[in-house]
């Protein structure tokens, strides 16, 4: 019988928040069995979801016809994070081998990056596409600091930053290097903005729980990246913007939506914490939660600003 799952609920900070839920509208948990759920990313032609459960080096697929899930990918390089470029391509995070990837129509694999300055990366993290073709990543140390989601190693470059591929060259520019952290990424619905979290606070005593906002400039470059919103529940990881400009945030205590003018909203409460999220299905109105375990989805009032 379908009802209200045990441990969920919407949690009203701010009046604005209620339009964009109901509450006849239960919270479902859709599968579980992960160790650590994380990079959500929809497929809207083929009507599935694929997502990373990093320590067991496994990508899974669910199927929105007929609510099955199975092994997209294994072994899969402890991939963390993943998108959907312009092409409705997979593009992923992979941790083990310090590198991003693009899984092309016909199923082979090109290496997008895995080195800056001919050093190579920490372990990339989350990524988005932007709408002239470059790749934006950022590239934290989790994968290298414990063999749990990767392996134990020395990072080369010495700093956690953030990165973007230029759609002509190729080329890999740094764009940010002040991160203890960088973590989740996604743009404003008109990409003049790209917010990104720091959770240096998961590996430093009062490190960063925070999101940043940067202006994208015209020529790629970003300013600003002042504090956007900082997390009351752990800190924020995984994140997407809705069509209108609100964000919606991984934290311990389940999702966070902040208006764009940096008030906290509203939460949807789970009894597990969440690494990230994404908005797909026929509407692009139902969130795909990845809780540590788990895979919940709700349907809401309100759209993704972007597949992927």
């Amino acid at each position: 019988m379908f009802g209200q799952l045990e441990g969920t609920r919407y949690e009203i900070i701010d009046q604005r928040f209620a339009a964009l839920i109901a509450a006849h509208i239960y919270i479902e948990r859709l599968w579980t069995g992960a160790r650590w759920s994380e990079g959500p990313a929809w497929f809207a032609a083929g009507r599935y979801l694929i997502w990373s459960d990093i320590p067991n080096n496994r990508m899974l697929r669910w199927d929105e016809t007929n609510d099955v899930v199975s092994v997209f990918r294994t072994p899969a390089n402890n991939s963390n994070g993943n998108t959907v470029d312009g092409q409705g391509r997979l593009v992923s995070c992979e941790q083990l081998t310090r590198r991003l990837t693009r899984t092309n129509h016909d199923g082979t694999v090109t290496v997008l990056a895995d080195s800056f300055d001919g050093k190579k990366l920490n372990s990339p993290n989350d990524v988005v596409c932007h709408s002239d073709g470059s790749i934006w990543f950022t590239d934290p140390t989790y994968g290298i600091i414990t063999d749990y989601e990767g392996s134990i190693s020395e990072s080369e470059i010495g700093r956690s930053n953030l990165y973007r591929i230029d759609p002509n060259t190729g080329v890999v520019n740094k764009l940010a290097d002040d991160f203890v952290q960088p973590n989740g990424l996604a743009f404003s619905p008109d990409e003049q903005a790209l917010y990104v979290a720091d959770s240096g606070a998961s590996h430093q005593k009062n490190g960063p729980a925070h999101i940043r906002r940067f202006i994208v400039n015209s020529d790629g470059r970003l300013t600003g990246g002042d504090v956007f919103a900082t997390c009351d529940a752990g800190f924020f990881d995984g994140f997407r913007i809705d069509q209108d400009g609100r964000i919606w945030t991984s934290a311990f205590d389940g999702v966070h939506c902040f208006d764009p003018d940096g008030t906290l909203l509203g939460k949807i409460i789970l009894p597990e914490r969440v690494g990230n999220l994404t908005f797909g299905g026929e509407k692009r109105n139902r969130l795909f939660i990845c809780g540590t375990s788990s895979l919940y989805s709700v349907f809401l009032m309100t759209r993704g600003a972007a597949l992927g």
